[in-house]
C-alpha cells in the first residue's frame, strides 16, 4: 500500500514507519521536525519537511491510507500557545480529512488520547463513556475525533486512544511516566513522584506501533478504540523502577488528582494482543541506558524543547 503518516519522525513515528517498511508498503513521511529526523533513509520511504497546517498541498495521489499522527502532544506543550495547538491538532486535521476523502484514501487512522475522557469516577473507562476533556490538548482531539467520523461514509476511519504511552524510540520522549521516573533513577538516582496513588493506563510502544499496523491490515475494524493494557499507580511504576536502579523515591504533593483505569476489552475482541508492558519498558531502557545508547536530552523533553526553539 501506498501510504501517509503524519508527524512520522516522532516519538511513535520513529518506530512506526520502519514496521511499515518492513511489511512491503511505501511511505509518505510527513512531519515539520521540530524535534529532528531520526528515520533512516531507506527505499520505499520518502520524508518531507512540511507542516500538516498546510494540508490542502500535501500531493495525495495514489494514497491509499493516512496514519495521523501530528499533534502538539501533552497537556503543558499545547497550553503554551493554544491558538497553535488549535491550528495543528484540530483544523489541520478537519483539512487533512476532506482532503483525503475528496482524494479517494480509502481508510484514515487517527490518533487521538485516552485523556478526552477527563476525570471519571467510574471503575473502568470504556469508549461509550461521555467526553469531558480538561485540557486545550483533550479537546482538540476530541474535536478532531467528530470530524474524522463525520467522513466515515467515503473512508474506513479508525480511531485510537492510547494511554500514556512507555518504552525506547530513537527519536525518545523523556516527560511521559514511565520513561521520565526510569531517566530519573539512572541519572540521578532519585525518582520524584508526585502524590503517587492516581492509578493511570499505560501502552508499551511497540504495541501501540504494532495497532497502527493490525488497523491498518484490518480496515473493518472501524470507530474508537481504546489502546492501554496496563493500569498501574505512579508509586508502583517508581517502586518497579528501583527494583533495576537502585533511587532514593521522593513523594511530594500533586495538583493533578486525575485517576482511572481503562478498559481495551473492545479492542481484544478484534483479535489484537499487546505483547510487552511497563516492566519490559523499564529494563529495555535501563540496558540502552548502561549501553550508551540512550541519553538524557535536552531535545527529548517536548515542553522545555519547545520552549527554547518554537516560543520566543
Amino acid at each position: 500500500m501506498n501510504l501517509l503518516v503524519t508527524g512520522a519522525c516522532g516519538y511513535k513515528g520513529t518506530v512506526l514507519v520502519p514496521k511499515l517498511l518492513r511489511a512491503g508498503h511505501r511511505v509518505v513521511a510527513l512531519d515539520s521536525q521540530w524535534f529532528g529526523n531520526f528515520l533512516d533513509s531507506c527505499l520505499n520511504l520518502s520524508i518531507i519537511r512540511k507542516d500538516v497546517r498546510e494540508a490542502e498541498t500535501i500531493d495525495l495521489d495514489g494514497i491509499d491510507a493516512i496514519i495521523h499522527l501530528a499533534s502538539v502532544a501533552n497537556d503543558p506543550c499545547a497550553d503554551l500557545d493554544p491558538k497553535l495547538t488549535w491550528e495543528i491538532s484540530c483544523l489541520a486535521t478537519m483539512r487533512l480529512a476532506d482532503h483525503a476523502a475528496r482524494a479517494g484514501v480509502r481508510q484514515f487512522i487517527f490518533a487521538s488520547s485516552g485523556s478526552v475522557y477527563g476525570v471519571k469516577s467510574e471503575p473502568e473507562v470504556t469508549e461509550d463513556l461521555t467526553l469531558l476533556p480538561l485540557s486545550e490538548y483533550n479537546k482538540t482531539k476530541m474535536c478532531a475525533e467528530r470530524i474524522l467520523l463525520s467522513y466515515a461514509d467515503a473512508m474506513a476511519v479508525q480511531i485510537v486512544r492510547p494511554a500514556t504511552v512507555c518504552g525506547y524510540s530513537p527519536r525518545m520522549r523523556l516527560d511521559v511516566s514511565v520513561n521520565m521516573l526510569t531517566m530519573q533513577a539512572l541519572s540521578r538516582g532519585r525518582i520524584t513522584v508526585f502524590g503517587g496513588e492516581q492509578t493511570r493506563p499505560n501502552v508499551h510502544i511497540e504495541d501501540i506501533t504494532d495497532l497502527y499496523v493490525f488497523l491498518l491490515d484490518h480496515p473493518e475494524h472501524r470507530g474508537i478504540y481504546n489502546a492501554g493494557f496496563e493500569n498501574i499507580a505512579i508509586k508502583d511504576i517508581a517502586n518497579l523502577v528501583t527494583e533495576h536502579v537502585p533511587a532514593e523515591i521522593v513523594v511530594t504533593r500533586s495538583q493533578d488528582a486525575r485517576s482511572y483505569r481503562m478498559n481495551s476489552g473492545k479492542l481484544l475482541a478484534t483479535g489484537f494482543r499487546p505483547r510487552k508492558g511497563v516492566a519490559d519498558a523499564v529494563r529495555e531502557l535501563v540496558v540502552l541506558y548502561r549501553q550508551g545508547v540512550l541519553k538524557d536530552e535536552e531535545r527529548f523533553y517536548n515542553l522545555r524543547w519547545m520552549q527554547r526553539e518554537l516560543v520566543r
